[in-house]
């Protein structure tokens, strides 16, 4: 296919005689020469930029995709309109030509906008991009430039045209990028084919580069804004780059292209401070941790943000909002990771969302999947953001997958629980009904229980061949007929409710019946048609845990062995145990690790008593935010090496999710009942926390701050807030007690903690795993592996300096701070017991 390459911007500095400057072309374009950019969201992660890393500039209109090189391609949803833009400088009395991308020093990202910083002994370029989060129609994202430099110099930006639609809706094979002047210099206008489709990309006062004529032979040539930039004139100003694109036939003629991209560049200092007061806005009214950890609270923040910036205008009308599943550069596909809507993958993120407090963005989510729901009352799976554009019933996506139906009932009832808004359950009665009626329907061989027959449970491929009924989707229709039990309570359909949850007390025993297996002390992966059993183990089975309402009889096998090594890595879980024939740690669903998976071991840990092991998995997700695309967490990763996937998507969605859930759930371990007013705190504070806090925690109407405190063998948990008579503070924990509004928690004499941290790139699995922990008024015993004869570490804390503790196993060290662990000779990792007495 064609390939023309352009040559994108840098705006023209033209020294000459009888030119206008920079700053008179700024003027007349009514674009400041300059304004303060740098300090907007206090939120930032600064790095080294490493070349081959990626970043994300999203919004709900575009998005900047690219290379922490400086590299990128640019969306306005659904186009394509570029791709791998780059800079080159040629500099005065400097007869060496320098690419620009190959000296990018430093990355900054912020909620609003990201800064990549290329240093050269004669210049700093400042390359700065956002995503306007009330971007006009027909725009999506903006970026400009700052230099500074010792010399003049002339600065080239090359990039190729594309003019894609988003996958699958076709496109024309040829894109025209023609020089259009104006009075501010000129702009590049991208035409195609037929004439009611067009993109403008401008640099205000730039000058085009090559521009072949007619008569020349076809070949690629980029197309170019070259800059002459004078230290003298120009140093610390910028020099913005527009973009704009049109659907209609007036809209695209050249005239009009111009026009929007001129009142475009007039608005870029209110678009860039409005983004920006957006995300304050944003981070200052939604829930947010303050512990001693303080990467563990920017994490948390850093996922709340991640999700926000997935939500994403529908086209082409932009007359909805919804979720993307994840977002990464698409090189020279029309395919941006899945940058399009998944029912699944927004369900699974709704509970971060409802935690949070973001109702309106439930609500939305909710609607835009209940539009699309079947005739029958299945769930959708996927929706490009071209759907609308092609035959997409035709293609097999749209209800490939089973398991969004029981989702999107779990996820209203978790809304309903934190929120308290029946009213909108109400008026979705009928959708959630069919929803229900269609998961009852599904049931083949007669067991009772929902099955893959609907569509695929989890995996997407498996050997020897596709599961007739997964764990994965028996477990979500048993949550699933509890969750509808409560919607069906609280919107007046109590027979509905009885029968409900007569189901779900019905296919909860099933599971047992039909998956646990005594002889592996573990639950099968799947059941065939004839009743036969998939033996494999997966980390699967953890999905039941996950509304805190189901809870399988006989998990403590299968909780051992996702602690170890066998299904735990030292950056998250497998989702299949390398014990299995088929184990493939660079397969998609058979061996590698996905946060997603890692999210839903860590809170089934919490769930059943194994905090030090379900901290350890949290921790490895919050810390990849910093691993790839900054701020965010990528797909999947290898299941033997520290490494992404070369297609993982580095913004995922339900990744950042599985930093909140778990966080939320089970290490703070908050329960909502917006009905009655009641909050429930079971925590699992960490050893090495003295206090911790949550502010603008969501209940109904309401938003509350959070404190717990330490005070010897008890945890004081606090309602901090003047309105905090109306919340009823309750807790799961033994011997929990409320005197005064004040929630105290006893806390055993002793306890133990453990660090967290990544390996290095391409590391394999070599951190301590506690297997198991067992704990008694007196006593704590640890089961722990670790490689061979290594040594190593846990935290201890004396709650009661009075006691005097026994230790088996370890050495306390001197200032009874860590107890040290050698563990035994063997091959690979070795087991040892620690027993903790007082």
């Amino acid at each position: 296919m064609r390939r023309v390459a352009m040559a994108m911007l840098l705006l023209l500095f033209n020294l000459g005689a009888g030119s206008r400057s920079h700053s008179q072309v700024m003027e007349e374009a009514s674009i400041p020469a300059a304004f303060a950019f740098e300090d907007t969201v206090p939120l930032k992660i600064v790095r080294e930029a490493v070349p081959a890393r990626s970043f994300s500039v999203v919004g709900p209109q575009g998005a900047f995709l690219g290379r922490q090189d400086g590299s990128f391609e640019a969306w306005i949803f659904p186009w394509k309109i570029f791709s791998d833009l780059r800079m080159t400088v040629e500099m005065k009395d400097y007869p060496v030509p320098v690419d620009v991308n190959e000296h990018a020093a430093v990355i900054e990202v912020r909620p609003d906008h990201t800064i990549i910083t290329f240093a050269h002994s004669n210049f700093r370029i400042r390359e700065v991009l956002f995503a306007p989060e009330h971007a006009p129609d027909g725009a999506g994202v903006i970026g400009f430039f700052q230099f500074q430099a010792v010399r003049p110099m002339t600065v080239t930006v090359q990039f190729t045209p594309e003019m894609k639609r988003m996958w699958p809706a076709p496109s024309d094979d040829y894109v025209s990028a023609e020089w259009v002047k104006t009075a501010t210099g000129g702009f590049y206008a991208m035409h195609m084919d037929f004439p009611d489709h067009a993109a403008g990309v401008e640099m205000p006062g730039a000058e085009p580069g090559i521009l072949p004529p007619y008569q020349e032979r076809a070949k690629f040539y980029p197309a170019q804004f070259v800059l002459h930039f004078n230290p003298t004139y120009d140093n610390g100003k910028i020099f913005p780059l527009l973009l704009t694109v049109a659907d209609t036939a007036a809209n695209a003629r050249d005239v009009s292209l111009a026009a929007k991209l001129a009142a475009l560049g007039g608005s870029l200092t209110s678009l860039y401070q409005d983004t920006a007061a957006y995300y304050r806005e944003f981070l200052s009214h939604h829930l947010s941790v303050h512990t001693p950890d303080p990467d563990f609270n920017d994490a948390f923040a850093w996922a709340e943000v991640a999700m926000e910036q997935l939500r994403v205008k529908t086209t082409p009308d932009h007359d909805e909002t919804a979720l993307i599943a994840g977002i990464d550069a698409s090189a020279d596909s029309a395919r941006p990771g899945f940058g399009w809507f998944f029912g699944r993958d927004a369900l699974w993120s709704l509970y971060a969302v409802n935690s949070y407090g973001d109702f309106e963005l439930a609500r939305d989510e909710m609607e835009f999947l209940l539009r699309r729901q079947s005739p029958q009352g299945k769930i959708m799976h996927e929706w490009s953001q071209t759907a609308g554009l092609v035959d997409w019933k035709s293609l097999p996506y749209e209800y490939a997958s089973a398991d969004a139906t029981p989702l999107l009932l779990m996820a209203a009832n978790d809304y309903l629980q934190i929120s308290g808004d029946a009213d909108f359950l109400k008026q979705h009665w009928a959708e959630f009904q069919k929803a229900w009626t269609f998961e009852c329907s599904h049931d083949s061989d007669g067991d009772g229980i929902y099955e893959n027959t609907a569509g695929t449970g989890w995996v997407e491929a498996w050997m020897p061949g596709m599961p007739h009924q997964e764990i994965y989707l028996a477990a979500l229709d048993q949550q699933a007929s509890t969750a509808f039990a409560s919607i069906a309570r609280a919107t007046g359909h109590r027979e509905a409710g009885e029968d409900a949850e007569r189901r779900a007390a019905f296919v909860a025993q099933q599971i047992e019946k039909e998956y646990f297996l005594t002889d592996m002390d573990f639950y099968a992966f799947s059941r065939n048609s004839n009743g036969t059993l998939d033996k494999s183990p997966t980390i699967y089975p953890s999905v039941a845990d996950w509304d805190g309402t189901f809870h399988l009889t006989h998990p403590s096998g299968m909780l051992e062995r996702w602690a170890s090594q066998e299904f735990s890595t030292d950056w998250g879980t497998r989702d299949l145990s390398p014990t299995v024939s088929f184990y493939d740690p660079v397969s998609y669903h058979q061996g590698s690790v996905w946060p997603l998976f890692t999210g839903w071991v860590s809170l089934s840990e919490y769930r059943n008593g194994r905090a030090l092991s379900a901290y350890a998995h949290l921790m490895q997700n919050a810390d990849l935010t910093w691993s790839q695309d900054l701020g965010a967490v990528t797909e999947l990763l290898s299941g033997e090496f520290f490494r992404w996937f070369g297609r993982s998507t580095s913004h995922q969605l339900w990744s950042s999710a599985m930093v909140i859930s778990p966080a939320l759930r089970g290490l703070f371990g908050l329960e909502w009942n917006a009905a009655d007013q009641v909050l429930s705190v079971t925590p699992h504070v960490p050893a090495t926390w003295n206090q911790a806090s949550l502010s603008d925690v969501p209940l109904g109407t309401k938003h509350f701050s959070l404190s717990m405190r330490r005070a010897g063998t008890n945890l004081i948990v606090r309602l901090v807030d003047a309105r905090a008579e109306i919340v009823h503070l309750g807790s799961h924990a033994a011997g929990a007690k409320i005197e005064h509004g004040t929630l105290e928690i006893p806390l055993p004499a002793v306890e133990v903690g453990l660090g967290h941290g990544l390996p290095e790139a391409g590391g394999i699995t070599a951190q301590m795993k506690v297997i198991d922990q067992q704990e008694s008024p007196r006593s704590l015993k640890l089961r722990l592996s670790a490689p061979a004869e290594s040594k190593q570490s846990l935290f201890i804390r004396l709650n009661d300096p009075s006691v005097h503790v026994r230790v088996e196993g370890a050495e306390l060290s001197s200032d009874a701070t860590h107890l040290e662990v050698v563990f035994p000779s063997g091959n690979g990792y070795t087991e040892k017991t620690v027993g903790l007495a007082w």
